[in-house]
């Protein structure tokens, strides 16, 4: 599914489970946010992915939002650049930040 920076805003109490940047090619980067049980994609109010030059660029644009938990996630190809078959391989996985929600009891 995907979802607007401006959807995420206008819930003040939403958190975010994990942030996770994903790297792609061309030195670009967009955000997959799971929340609850449920997956987004942050996109533009068309329906385009969002992407943006740089793992930090993307964090500065969520700054004011509740997230739990970033990481970079970067696929690896290295199967392939060295001439093998292409293999199903786990992407790197860097935490780059934690966060304590705090929760404001009524």
């Amino acid at each position: 599914m995907r979802i607007t920076l401006e959807q995420l805003t206008s819930q003040p109490k939403q958190v975010i489970d994990l942030l996770e940047i994903i790297s792609i090619e061309g030195q670009q980067y967009m955000a997959r946010l799971s929340v609850g049980n449920q997956q987004f994609l942050l996109s533009d109010k068309k329906g385009v992915t969002c992407l943006f030059r740089s793992a930090w660029q993307l964090q500065e644009a969520l700054s004011d939002l509740s997230i739990k938990e970033s990481q970079v996630v970067h696929p690896s190809a290295y199967h392939e650049m060295i001439g093998m078959e292409p293999a199903a391989i786990e992407p790197l996985r860097i935490r780059v930040q934690t966060q304590r929600v705090q929760v404001q009891k009524p």
